[in-house]
């Protein structure tokens, strides 16, 4: 399960996808394998949470990892390329960017 806290010692990685509604769908079940089947069992993973807007034009994926290393790791797998090229060829555009979490409010 993702952990939303300030100064935590872990990596999040959000990847925004820019979709069209037509493929929204299709690439949200590929996400969803994608993490079932291969992410959600590499060394280092906490938890993930996928999020779509409601004209269903854009995704977004949060991931966390125990180190930046370990997603690394597995961003630059064979697997993981292979995954990338399928998303590729759903979205129109796709981008996974490193955050730190620098405040939360209860």
């Amino acid at each position: 399960m993702p952990i939303i806290k300030k100064d935590a010692d872990l990596q999040t990685v959000i990847t925004t996808y820019e979709v069209t509604p037509g493929t929204c769908a299709d690439l949200m079940e590929e996400l969803k394998t994608a993490c079932n089947a291969y992410i959600s069992k590499q060394p280092g993973f906490i938890g993930a949470a996928m999020h779509v807007n409601d004209a269903q034009t854009r995704i977004a994926n949060y991931t966390q990892w125990k180190t930046r290393d370990d997603f690394l790791r597995v961003l630059r797998s064979e697997a993981m390329r292979d995954y990338n090229r399928t998303f590729n060829e759903l979205s129109k555009s796709f981008a996974p960017v490193m955050y730190d979490v620098v405040m939360v409010s209860d």
